[in-house]
């Protein structure tokens, strides 16, 4: 994989990437001579060698930096990057059989995704130039972990963006319909075809595990998709009530309450906004709440929007605690900054005319690392509250 050709960029963007953001956006390119998923040497406005890219000729990010300076961007430096990668998931000693072993930019691999689903592998490369490395990707992966089968979860819309197709292919060996993976105690099936992201999210499993140590009585899971915190949390709660708005997931989350052994975890398909209404307005009543909604900031302008809708359930979620009571609650949208989360969590505790006290702050698991200067790597946060009363 040698330069094939040069990018310039203009001083902005120069100063990003000194500043070590690997991203260089279309704006900021002044000069191409190259070709779209090639490797490209990147130029300063002095002509100064800034360092070596993956390039993009359709994304609006244009420049995903691998190196710096003179550092070559070969092979090898992709084998040991996959190297460091796995060996920092062994060190983490996980007690699951479903986790992330390579996180895109967190592990300096840029808009690389692998996650390990048993001994299956699935993949995602989500630009032009990880797409068309990504034979060597798996000649690698299959090297060095000798997987039963390896799927390119290849489906993500963002790939759109980068001109490439929406695809799912196995690149190596078997992927069977249904694959059984572990996380703890709990069990899951998973349909790495057609489950959301890679199958399942994988991101929440650290913050299940610390919301566990404050269930107790009733439960009520919301956005539950395949069950992740009610399964986890049900063997400490009398009552789990999980609810989502797809009647597959639904399905799914039976499934897996009985796949568990868990009769009392009851799962039901509504609307969660409509369902929160409904149930304040029939003063229930629960010990702790679980909010864990998808993205709803899926870009800046949507932004405005999304708080308010953040706010709405947090508001709902807290006047159904009980004294003493517990809302576990979730953004995974990097757009809303966890300064902007919290911010809407006071205003729907004041709202609500709810004392709260943060119990803990959290983000996504370690398996999922977050690059120090890169926002866009920090986007699961997590807020543990108590209502004082």
């Amino acid at each position: 994989m040698p330069n094939a050709g040069t990018v310039v960029i203009s001083a902005r963007g120069e100063q990003r990437v000194r500043g070590g953001h690997p991203w260089v956006y279309r704006a900021d390119v002044v000069d191409v001579d190259a070709a779209g998923g090639e490797i490209v040497r990147v130029i300063g406005p002095r002509q100064r060698t800034i360092g070596s890219a993956l390039f993009s000729d359709q994304s609006q990010i244009a420049i995903r930096m691998l190196t710096h300076g003179d550092q070559p961007a070969d092979l090898a430096l992709l084998r040991r990057r996959l190297e460091g990668a796995l060996a920092f998931r062994e060190s983490l000693a996980l007690d699951a059989t479903a986790y992330r072993l390579v996180h895109a930019e967190g592990d300096l691999l840029p808009s690389l995704v692998v996650d390990r689903y048993g001994d299956c592998l699935v993949v995602q490369a989500l630009s032009q130039g990880m797409d068309r490395l990504l034979p060597a990707v798996t000649e690698m992966l299959v090297a060095l972990l000798s997987p039963a089968g390896i799927l390119a979860r290849n489906d993500p819309k963002v790939r759109v963006l980068e001109g490439l197709p929406q695809t799912v292919d196995v690149l190596y060996g078997d992927i069977p319909e249904a694959v059984e993976v572990r996380e703890g105690t709990i069990e899951y099936g998973v349909d790495l075809r057609r489950g959301q992201k890679t199958g399942l999210f994988l991101d929440q499993r650290e913050n299940r595990d610390a919301a566990a140590r404050y269930a107790r009585g009733r439960l009520l899971d919301c956005f539950s998709y395949n069950g992740g915190f009610a399964l986890r949390l049900a063997r400490h709660c009398a009552e789990v009530e999980a609810i989502d708005v797809s009647a597959d997931a639904v399905a799914r989350i039976r499934d897996n309450a009985a796949r568990n052994g868990l009769p009392h975890l009851k799962a039901r398909e509504a609307n969660v906004f409509d369902e929160l209404r409904r149930l304040e307005r029939a003063g229930a009543r629960y010990d702790i709440v679980v909010l864990d909604p998808p993205a709803f900031a899926k870009n800046k302008a949507s932004v405005p929007n999304a708080l308010a809708g953040y706010k709405e359930i947090n508001l709902r979620a807290l006047r159904l605690l009980t004294p003493g009571g517990y809302l576990v609650t979730c953004s995974c949208s990097y757009n809303v900054s966890e300064e902007m989360f919290g911010a809407v969590l006071h205003e729907a505790a004041v709202d609500s005319r709810t004392a709260v006290t943060v119990v803990e702050k959290r983000m996504q698991g370690r398996d999922h690392p977050v690059l120090v200067g890169v926002p866009e790597t920090y986007y699961l946060k997590c807020f543990i509250l108590r209502k004082v009363e």
